[in-house]
């Protein structure tokens, strides 16, 4: 299965993680933490985004972040890649420090955000570092008590969630993440992403609310189906749809079966590639060549027939 698609709605709120190349580590002196923040505080700004939570591992980062109208990868690669090169030079390496690709999940505000701060904030205290969070650190939960000022992290929307009386709010919130270590503190609310689409924490009418046409639950069907489907509109075979073959009907036939894998997130381009012995390319003009809204190239919808 190919890489899945980022989504970007302005103004939404994403988990982010963010780790080490192999899973090493990403921080190797305490000034490291402080240039990481650094960063965050000036790409924020730029982007006109918030941070609403951190938590810094040894070998991953854990954000809570709201996007404006700049899509959050720009925002991710930018920390990432002056956090990179900057450290790179120190230590005179080469190589990749973190990931290719970073992992977010869009959020579910109303129902997820503050199970998901606790969870950023007890990170260290799960993974056995500490025996309470006061004891670590590396995350915002010491900005959320009024022990460190940071500006670029922003804790009035969460705190107004428990009172609007901020002496309240910073009590209840203390409360909330280190006297309710129940089992449900401890699961982690990522468990919880849309079984259609594990990029999002939220159910599906969250989803088309917030995303709209841009957003499609995974489809149902296998690759198997969508290639028997096509074959049975096209009055063709899987072995024609595999052979040198250009007959029209097999062009318009291996369009629509690359059309809704790809848009279904049932296989990627490549893999029908693959499939059909293709080159990825002449799929990609087939596709191109046959508009799936035509009546010549109908689309069906995901769970239907």
């Amino acid at each position: 299965m190919g890489r899945p698609l980022r989504i970007h709605a302005p103004g939404a709120m994403y988990h982010v993680t963010l780790r080490g190349n192999h899973r090493q580590d990403i921080f190797f002196a305490p000034a490291d933490r402080h240039r990481l923040s650094e960063l965050f505080a000036e790409v924020l700004e730029q982007f006109s985004a918030r941070l609403h939570a951190y938590c810094y591992m040894s070998n991953h980062v854990h954000a809570l972040i709201q996007v404006g109208d700049v899509p959050l990868g720009k925002l991710i690669m930018r920390v990432a890649g002056q956090y990179a090169r900057s450290t790179q030079a120190r230590m005179q390496t080469t190589g990749h420090l973190f990931e290719k690709r970073y992992y977010p999940v869009l959020v579910d505000v109303d129902q997820y955000f503050l199970t998901l701060l606790r969870y950023i904030h007890l990170n260290p205290v799960r993974a056995g570092l500490v025996s309470s969070i006061e004891a670590y650190p590396w995350s915002s939960h010491h900005v959320y008590v009024g022990r460190r000022a940071e500006q670029w992290v922003t804790t009035d929307f969460a705190l107004s969630q428990f009172s609007l009386d901020r002496a309240r709010a910073v009590d209840a919130y203390n409360r909330f993440v280190t006297q309710q270590f129940t089992e449900d503190a401890k699961r982690s609310p990522l468990e919880d992403c849309n079984s259609n689409d594990r990029r999002v924490l939220g159910s599906d009418d969250f989803a088309r609310r917030l995303l709209g046409a841009a957003w499609k639950p995974r489809s149902s069907k296998s690759l198997d189906v969508l290639i028997e489907d096509a074959c049975k509109h096209f009055s063709c075979s899987p072995t024609e749809l595999a052979s040198v073959s250009r007959r029209p009907n097999l062009v318009a036939a291996r369009a629509r079966v690359v059309h809704e894998a790809v848009s279904g997130r049932v296989a990627s381009i490549a893999e029908v590639a693959r499939r059909f012995n293709r080159d990825e390319s002449s799929l990609r003009h087939a596709l191109k060549a046959h508009d799936p809204s035509s009546e010549v190239f109908p689309v069906s919808r995901p769970g239907t027939d």
